[in-house]
């Protein structure tokens, strides 16, 4: 067979296949095509494999018409199966099948803790208050008693926006905004989401959630202090549990106490999750200071309050086991749907 016969042959072929695949009336008849002009058995299949019994000098010509031809079939394929899936030439699935049933939402772990600690300060008579995130100096420092030079308001601490603006460290703030527009007596909590300048590690971010509360009146005392939390701690981990207050520095309470709780995984005894201390420290607490008071206009030799505050990501770890802080904004699925 002589070359100019070969390459007549691979024309005509071309032909009949555009040809065909055009008048292609649905998949069926596509795939027919296919197998006739494509397939192992095909008639352009064997001269692709007849090209090594040519001469050598008529074996690229030939080879390369032979490569071009079977490009040109499948772009016709390719874009006959397009036109067909577009013209829509009846339904590509079964629809006698039961439908998929979509996911179900469901609320965060985040949302769902801060629901569950503002359930039990409810419980408790307190109501809820919510501020801004972009605070003042005033709001978020000075009337809080850290005046200028203090080291809360250390750059590395804070973002500020500028020079007397910032994204608020805590929701103290609130506390501050409902004591200048609301008389005493006072029992809140103010949950929200707060800014600290700080390297995300496993137990630390730069942005997380508090929940904080008030309680203003005449005669409050620590005695009421310790009830109200040690009451919160049993119902968020247990009756069973020991609760313990230690002396501690917060420039707006005075005196000022962290809480911990016996540690619920070791029993006390001395385990990783307490770092072998037997307590899990969960919040910080005191004395509404007497400066906070006067900042507000609040006389302090007529009214007692304490505060309190408590990070949301901490109780979430704590209740649920979660190792690392940063599953929690990472958007997981398979994460978020175990709770």
């Amino acid at each position: 067979m002589t070359t100019e016969t070969v390459l007549q042959q691979l024309k005509d072929l071309q032909g009949l296949a555009l040809s065909e695949i055009a008048g292609a009336g649905d998949a069926r008849a596509l795939e027919a095509a296919k197998v006739r002009y494509l397939g192992r058995k095909s008639e352009l299949t064997a001269i692709l494999r007849g090209v090594k019994e040519l001469p050598p000098a008529q074996r690229g010509k030939v080879g390369k018409e032979s490569n071009l031809a079977k490009k040109a079939i499948e772009a016709a394929l390719e874009a006959r199966s397009a036109s067909l899936g577009s013209a829509g030439d009846g339904p590509r699935e079964d629809p006698t099948l039961p439908g998929v049933r979509p996911a179900r939402g469901r609320r965060h772990l985040i949302t769902a803790t801060t629901e569950y600690i503002l359930d039990i300060f409810r419980g408790m008579g307190f109501s809820v208050a919510r501020g801004p995130e972009v605070e003042d100096d005033y709001h978020n420092f000075e009337a809080l008693n850290m005046p200028e030079g203090h080291p809360a308001r250390d750059m590395q601490d804070t973002f500020f926006l500028s020079e007397r603006t910032l994204l608020r460290t805590h929701t103290s703030p609130v506390q501050i905004r409902t004591m200048k527009s609301t008389p005493p007596p006072i029992r809140m909590v103010f949950p929200g989401r707060v800014y600290r300048r700080e390297t995300p590690d496993a137990t630390h971010s730069s942005e997380f959630f508090q929940v904080e509360l008030l309680y203003v009146d005449r005669g409050v005392t620590m005695r009421d202090l310790k009830g109200t939390l040690t009451d919160f701690a049993h119902q968020a981990f247990g009756e069973s549990l020991d609760v313990r207050f230690r002396p501690s520095y917060f420039p707006f309470v005075e005196p000022g106490a962290e809480m911990d709780i016996s540690c619920f995984r070791c029993l006390g005894k001395g385990c990783a999750l307490c770092k072998q201390s037997g307590w899990i420290e969960i919040l910080g607490s005191g004395m509404v200071h007497p400066a906070v008071f006067r900042h507000v206009g609040y006389d302090p030799e007529e009214v007692t309050g304490y505060a309190a505050g408590m990070g949301v990501e901490r109780i979430a770890m704590l209740r649920h086991g979660v190792p690392d802080i940063r599953h929690f904004y990472e958007n997981d699925i398979r994460f978020l749907s175990q709770f």
